[in-house]
């Protein structure tokens, strides 16, 4: 899972942001359940850079309110 560049997630319609919003905040439930199951997550990075992800869509999504 590779970090999302802010510069494009600006590029992408709001409608692809919020479906990629969608996913990742279902890969991160996922990952979330996995882990607390006792599971050892396959990429241990993995739930961060989810965080990460989410946390910079919907900084832009604030922007763009304004």
């Amino acid at each position: 899972m590779a970090l999302l560049k802010t510069s494009d997630i600006r590029q992408m319609s709001k409608d692809n942001r919020l479906a990629k919003l969608r996913e990742l905040k279902d890969e991160l439930m996922h990952e979330r359940g996995t882990a607390a199951m006792g599971g050892a997550p396959a990429n241990p990075g993995r739930i961060r850079a989810l965080r990460t992800n989410i946390a910079r869509i919907l900084t832009v999504e604030r922007e763009e309110e304004k």
